[in-house]
């Protein structure tokens, strides 16, 4: 038998990633400076996503490292705008690591960053001053990144095979998180490309678990594109994966299925 899952409504900003071996030292633990440059990124999409304006970051306040975050783990960076001025603006990032199967989570790190707009044609002074934030939870998967010149082809738009790579990311960490099992990627369904990514501009993924059958995971992944500055979104990719929970020796291991269905209509992913 299997369970459909039904659709979730729109939600607003998550911002999580895997802690990948190329990221981690010799003790297995993601390096400081991997981290630094999680919160950095994540503190500077959310204050272009705030001033509509390019942003540079100025300086950052003392940031302890409290616990390390391992590889295999996932980590989740929050950032909150505490505090805006003229032209600047301070943004505190929050990181905290997330067994993949236990569901354990720890903070490893905290710090602020103060962010400056830089003056151009596009750039709007004052800043707009801080307001609520909206909800952010809707059961769903959201993770954000930049399109960076590394990742872009001779029109600058976003390589096709850096699109998959991402959203089959998304779709592992949406399995995972639902199953709290061991997850590889089975299959990869149709996917459509609607629109390019261009260099520059801010990606988010949003994952959704459709069904969940005896060992499988059927997950949906859209990609998104906004452009910072005026904040138009436009929908560029979308994509189905079958994951499957496998055993220590690889073969397709049967889902607490109870638990997993608990899971999503009680926590989300």
């Amino acid at each position: 038998m299997t369970i459909h899952i039904p659709q979730a409504p729109a939600a607003a900003l998550q911002v999580i990633d895997m802690v990948f071996p190329g990221n981690t030292n010799h003790h297995g633990t993601l390096f400081g400076g991997v981290a630094l440059a999680h919160m950095d990124k994540i503190a500077f999409i959310a204050a272009a996503r705030h001033g509509r304006a390019p942003f540079v970051t100025a300086s950052s306040e003392k940031i302890d490292f409290a616990a390390p975050a391992h590889r295999g783990e996932m980590i989740e960076a929050t950032a909150r705008i505490i505090r805006v001025g003229r032209r600047s603006l301070d943004v505190e990032v929050e990181l905290i690591a997330e067994g993949t199967v236990n569901a354990e989570r720890r903070l490893c790190t905290r710090g602020r960053f103060t962010l400056v707009a830089v003056k151009g044609p596009d750039t709007r002074l004052p800043l707009p001053p801080l307001k609520d934030a909206a909800p952010t939870d809707d059961g769903r998967l959201h993770m954000v990144d930049m399109v960076f010149p590394g990742e872009t082809n001779h029109y600058g738009t976003l390589y096709g095979g850096d699109a998959l790579k991402m959203m089959g990311k998304a779709a592992f960490i949406a399995a995972t998180r639902c199953s709290r099992a061991v997850i590889v990627m089975a299959a990869s369904h149709r996917i459509d490309f609607v629109s390019p990514v261009h260099e520059g501009e801010m990606i988010e993924l949003i994952s959704q678990v459709r069904e969940i059958g005896r060992s499988s995971i059927l997950t949906e992944v859209e990609l998104w594109a906004e452009n910072l500055l005026d904040g138009a979104r436009r929908h560029a990719a979308t994509a189905t994966f079958t994951m499957v929970s496998v055993d220590d020796e690889g073969r397709a291991k049967p889902i607490d299925r109870d638990r997993t269905v608990q899971r999503l209509f009680t926590q989300g992913l």
